[in-house]
């Protein structure tokens, strides 16, 4: 994703009581993480580990905090092509673990298309451009408009598909990957799920999502087959998104 470079808008500092800002410069702060560490481990974003591993050991104790450094222990200490290949194995090639949010609420049916464009003129309506190179509904690209706009509208579309990050939670535990704590993380920072939602979570991880496939070509054909009937679509590596307030990575700025 190639991100403009915005900070901490200064109106939110100044119309909000100290703790306050602190409290939402600190999410914003933990937002933009996780957007970066949910992008694909490029020779770019794996060249920024130390800096990553210092801004994380930096945060205030938080549930999110601990998730966020039990994964970048994990991710500081492999080597940049184990994180390669475990990134598109989990993602790419799980079915049950894909990044791309909207699937999980409508499948393969025409109200995805929908919920796609809609999500697309909400960014607009911000001010905000996303990389054309991907959709508008890949996780890394939700968070990283979430920390831009900040609480409330920005973090609007994580609150609605909190059910199919629950999901991909779950994926990622039974799958064994570190990446299960970035999504627990974000888990983390969301309202805690209701009785309705983990019903729908446990018939969701059972059926799957919706299937359409009259008068419609199907997104990716079922995104709850085996892997190995799965030919993802070419990768498109986002770049460095330019992030976080300098005081955490001013050496890289």
């Amino acid at each position: 994703m190639n991100a403009p470079h915005i900070g901490i808008r200064p109106w939110a500092r100044r119309t909000r009581p100290a703790d306050t800002a602190q409290q939402t410069e600190q999410r914003l702060l933990l937002l933009r993480l996780l957007s970066l560490l949910l992008q694909y481990p490029d020779a770019e974003l794996t060249s920024t580990r130390t800096e990553l591993v210092a801004s994380v050991e930096a945060l205030e104790p938080s549930p999110t905090a601990a998730g966020l450094a039990a994964f970048t222990t994990w991710f500081a200490g492999q080597p940049a092509d184990v994180l390669e290949r475990h990134y598109v194995e989990v993602f790419d090639l799980r079915r049950r673990s894909s990044l791309y949010l909207t699937y999980y609420l409508h499948g393969d049916t025409r109200r995805r298309g929908v919920a796609l464009l809609a999500l697309a003129q909400r960014y607009k309506a911000a001010g905000w451009d996303a990389d054309a190179a991907e959709l508008p509904d890949h996780l890394p690209v939700v968070l990283e408009f979430a920390a831009l706009e900040g609480p409330g509208p920005g973090e609007a579309p994580l609150r609605q598909h909190r059910r199919g990050l629950e999901l991909i939670r779950h994926a990622l535990a039974d799958a064994g990957s570190p990446y299960r704590h970035l999504l627990a993380a974000l888990l983390a920072l969301l309202p805690p799920p209701t009785t309705a939602d983990l019903a729908a979570v446990a018939e969701l991880a059972a059926q799957g999502p919706p299937v359409e496939e009259v008068g419609l070509e199907p997104y990716g054909g079922g995104l709850f087959a085996p892997p190995q009937t799965f030919v993802p679509p070419a990768p498109a590596p986002p770049t460095l998104i330019p992030l976080l307030p300098t005081r955490t990575l001013e050496d890289h700025q």
